[in-house]
């Protein structure tokens, strides 16, 4: 996850330049120079690499290292657990919805504290969610995460400054918390599980700064100081969580510019918990041993390479006069030689794609989307058909495809220009500083070029419709069916769980006809543990579950 910066929405960016102009920021002391967190009873402490994080407050959650410590110090009101494959309480010891899907209420475990003292009641809930919309916390720069709840009801209102309250939002009593949604959503729970939808005391309305870099949450580890920007965030064991305390006693999270320092500090024993360089990874395999189960660290048996929940793609401008036709998108898609990437490039560590939705979501289903997969001969057959070719074997197709230069993107471009060379489609490199080609991508003047989604809950409406429905931020395609629109918004509305993974299996089988980006492989783990782990998982969206981890010390 450390490659990961979030943009827009849910933006899956890898080797981000922006986490590394936020680490240009950073002070010049080095990470390893971080003093050891301290903390009560006994216990050791985890040393885990990150990048430099965009936020570690709920307020603006919104990529997987902040994700990773936000994770750690706020209890949202659900979790997922990938081990189970199901929801499962957090701060809520329960929940229901009403017959429609348009009200859910919530009752809150008993006992609950912050970090400060103060009681996890309903109203801290309200006063999070009320935060992280409204335009006034923070007018210099609005929160990039507050679409997890703009299906509540006064979303709208609030956000565009005309209330100052979340009216979908009610209080009860200090247990309950009753959230009324403008429309039905079925997978609202799913929804109240991401960290960006923790709970906050009162005291994050006081001094936004001062909250941003220490945040005061409710989970089982607390800030030990402040977020030294660039170097090190320290966290410790809160003894007064009210579920099962963790035994690590703290946890120093380091921050790296580049994996490959990180995982040299690593090998010389100085971090626990670290992402495998690509080069390294088949070493890395034979010196610390495979998990059995991709997502388990235990003694011997350290190299993770489980499936993520996450997919990369080529976004195509389906507004564009060269690539609007759906058929030359299918024939690009042909031409790729997905496997060839995955091998060469990444050692094999990727898994070619044939869906948009990736393995691990309920509803995932193997080589669903038809033209996502490599068949030199039915390109060209395709091709023929549409542009063929003249005496020299071209077919007066060129387009830009575009990417940011740092990580391997530059090494997967290359195979793909070259792939459509060999079927006459002249793809011309497009490389440029990152946050500027996601602007271009936001605004539609682009061609084509390299994205990624990782989930933000594991459920299939949460690739499907931020990544196809008209108008949405993350629709960067500019991709438009007004049945796919009212397909997804039906199932949106269904609440039995069978019926709507099958109409979302629909809708997405719908897509692949439009075709209107190209899956090219899934992402799989390649993180390690050191020998001082006795056991931790890392689940799919790589969050560590250090509150379950044991270590040696």
């Amino acid at each position: 996850m450390s490659e990961q910066v979030k943009i827009g929405r849910r933006t899956f960016l890898k080797g981000s330049a922006a986490a590394s102009a936020l680490l240009a920021l950073a002070a010049c002391k080095k990470a390893d120079d971080a003093p050891t967190a301290e903390a009560e009873g006994t216990g050791a402490t985890a040393k885990v690499y990150i990048n430099n994080p965009v936020s570690i407050d709920p307020y603006n959650c919104q990529e997987s290292e902040g994700t990773q410590v936000c994770y750690q110090i706020f209890d949202s009101l659900t979790d997922y657990d990938y081990e189970k494959g199901e929801l499962v309480p957090s701060a809520a010891a329960s929940w229901k919805a009403n017959d429609d899907a348009t009200e859910f209420t919530f009752t809150l475990v008993e006992g609950a504290k912050f970090h400060n003292g103060d009681p996890v009641d309903a109203e801290s809930f309200k006063r999070a969610w009320t935060r992280l919309v409204d335009p006034k916390t923070n007018e210099s720069s609005p929160s990039a995460v507050n679409y997890h709840i703009a299906m509540v009801d006064g979303y709208d209102a609030l956000v565009a400054g005309e209330t100052d309250e979340l009216t979908g939002v009610t209080c009860p009593d200090e247990k309950t918390l009753v959230v009324k949604l403008a429309v039905p959503y079925a997978d609202f729970p799913y929804v109240a599980s991401h960290p960006a939808l923790g709970p906050v005391p009162a005291v994050a309305l006081e001094d936004f700064d001062t909250f941003f870099r220490a945040p005061i949450g409710n989970g089982p580890f607390m800030m030990d100081g402040k977020w030294e920007d660039g170097q090190y965030i320290n966290v410790k064991r809160f003894e007064d969580y009210v579920g099962d305390k963790p035994s690590i006693a703290a946890v120093q999270f380091n921050i790296q510019k580049d994996m490959e320092t990180a995982y040299k500090e690593f090998q010389a024993g100085n971090y626990d918990f670290c992402d495998v360089p690509t080069a390294q990874i088949k070493s890395a395999q034979d010196t610390y041993g495979v998990s059995e189960d991709g997502y388990t660290i235990t003694p011997g048996k350290q190299m993770l390479l489980g499936d993520e929940a996450s997919v990369y793609y080529l976004t195509v401008n389906n507004n564009d006069p060269v690539l609007k036709d759906p058929n030359l998108r299918k024939a690009i898609s042909l031409a790729i030689n997905r496997q060839a990437i995955c091998d060469t490039v990444f050692s094999g560590t990727r898994t070619p794609a044939a869906n948009i939705v990736p393995p691990g979501i309920a509803g995932y289903e193997d080589d669903v989307w038809e033209y996502s997969h490599y068949d030199k001969d039915a390109a060209v057959k395709l091709l023929d058909q549409y542009y063929p070719a003249d005496a020299d074997g071209k077919r007066n197709v060129s387009f830009q495809l575009s990417f940011n230069g740092d990580g391997n993107h530059g090494d997967i471009m290359e195979a793909i220009q070259a792939d459509l060379a060999a079927v006459g489609i002249d793809a011309q490199l497009d490389q440029g500083e990152w946050a500027a080609i996601l602007d271009r991508y936001q605004n539609g003047d682009y061609q084509a070029g390299r994205l990624g989604w990782i989930s933000d809950y594991p459920i299939m409406d949460n690739f499907l419709y931020p990544l196809f429905y008209t108008g949405n931020g993350d629709n960067r395609s500019l991709y438009s069916n007004p049945a796919v629109d009212e397909a997804l918004d039906k199932a949106r509305q269904t609440t039995d769980d069978d019926e709507r993974i099958a109409a979302l299996q629909a809708v997405n089988k719908t897509i692949s006809e439009d075709f209107p980006v190209i899956p090219i492989f899934f992402y799989k783990h390649t993180y390690v543990g050191s020998d001082k782990v006795k056991s931790a998982y890392v689940d799919p969206s790589k969050k560590i579950k250090l509150r379950a981890a044991e270590m040696e010390g």
